[in-house]
């Protein structure tokens, strides 16, 4: 009998080794990974720059208190805020804690300001924010928040992509809007550019922050965040899952404005920008920013859409629908979505399921063609099984 809490129903299987696109069962069976520990490992497993890296700033120091200065995490924020809308990071461990501290700033920039009343968040249906008690209650999803109760206050919920619900829900009290830029557990549902433009014009328009949850898609889309082609500046962006390449990481950028209540001792981290954190999170971007990397990651999104529609437009009574941007994709399936992963594991691939009976597939960065093609192959031969 296992000592770990039950709280995943994990698949009998476990591996030894990663390389790559590929991970190595305890047997030596080779499995085309394309759940990647749900996204976070970016440039697959083990990439030689990573290991470097971190195993070079292993020998040096691991850990030391946010009470000094950590050069390693000043030139980490500095690239950040270099490629971003940002002009602030503030550094944590994980996507939830990154949210977690989205939804303070908002409500600290308005108590700073002298608008305390302004301290509700306008969040989604079938969203994702983590798991902490205000991110669960956030999300409001009650699978989710079934015996955690008594409710965290401060959220209104509407259906997603209704901007009249919107518009009805927005009163003196409202902070902000906070909304993936593409739902990840919700099902890869991407919100389209005029709906994030239409979002940041009724911000503007209310004096609200816009938070744009981008915890699973940054980097993935073939821009470094997915929102940049909408053209807006948000104010507020939490993200994590990749930019560590499997390292835990996770930061908030923040635009000087909303820094504003953001002082000396209003949040903290024992181990967030941690140097051994800070130095996957730079080696990340020393692959993501070389030239035509992230130009390459779009190509190749597109290819790959070509492949998974060729299957859906073969198969129109098992796929309803590909979804998705760049590396960030899901099949929404007319069969079990539990059901087809469980046989894509037989033929030696690994996927991951969302809501709306989604497969999400999350291919590592520097997948190529030929991998692509090998994860068409496997989903047009279940496809055929299923049929």
């Amino acid at each position: 009998m296992s000592s770990v809490l039950g709280t995943y129903a994990r698949k009998p299987i476990s591996f030894k080794e990663g390389v790559g696109t590929y991970l190595i069962a305890e047997n030596g069976e080779k499995y085309l990974d394309f759940v990647q520990g749900i996204g976070t490992n970016i440039l697959g497993h083990c990439h030689p720059h990573l290991v470097k890296k971190i195993n070079e700033q292993s020998k040096k120091l691991w850990h030391v208190s946010n009470a000094f200065i950590i050069p390693e995490q000043e030139k980490l924020a500095k690239r950040l805020t270099d490629n971003t809308f940002a002009d602030f990071v503030c550094f944590q461990n994980s996507g939830t804690e990154a949210t977690e501290a989205s939804i303070k700033i908002a409500r600290k920039y308005f108590h700073k300001i002298g608008k305390p009343e302004k301290n509700r968040i306008i969040t989604f249906k079938g969203a994702f924010h983590g798991r902490t008690l205000a991110a669960l209650f956030a999300a409001n999803n009650p699978k989710h928040t079934e015996g955690f109760g008594p409710k965290v206050d401060g959220f209104d919920q509407v259906p997603f992509g209704d901007h009249e619900a919107i518009k009805k829900a927005i009163n003196k009290n409202t902070a902000a809007i906070m909304v993936e830029t593409i739902m990840g557990e919700g099902g890869i549902k991407v919100v389209p550019e005029y709906c994030i433009q239409g979002l940041r014009k009724m911000c503007d328009e209310h004096d609200l922050l816009l938070i744009l949850d981008e915890v699973q898609c940054a980097y993935r889309t073939g821009n470094f965040f997915a929102f940049e082609k909408s053209g807006i500046t948000p104010d507020i962006v939490p993200i994590a899952k990749g930019i560590g390449g499997g390292f835990p990481l996770g930061a908030c950028l923040v635009t000087k404005k909303v820094s504003a209540g953001m002082t000396a001792g209003t949040h903290g981290s024992t181990f967030g920008g941690n140097p051994l954190a800070m130095a996957a999170g730079n080696a990340v971007l020393d692959v993501i920013l070389e030239k035509g990397f992230l130009n390459n990651v779009e190509k190749k999104g597109k290819y790959f859409d070509q492949g998974l529609n060729k299957i859906k437009n073969k198969f129109p009574k098992i796929i309803e629908e590909v979804r998705g941007i760049g590396l960030i994709k899901g099949i929404k399936m007319l069969v079990d979505n539990a059901e087809f992963i469980q046989k894509l594991m037989k033929h030696k691939m690994l996927a991951i399921k969302a809501e709306e009976n989604v497969i999400r597939l999350f291919p590592p960065l520097i997948v190529n063609n030929n991998e692509l093609d090998e994860a068409i192959i496997k989903i047009e031969k279940v496809c055929e099984e299923v049929s």
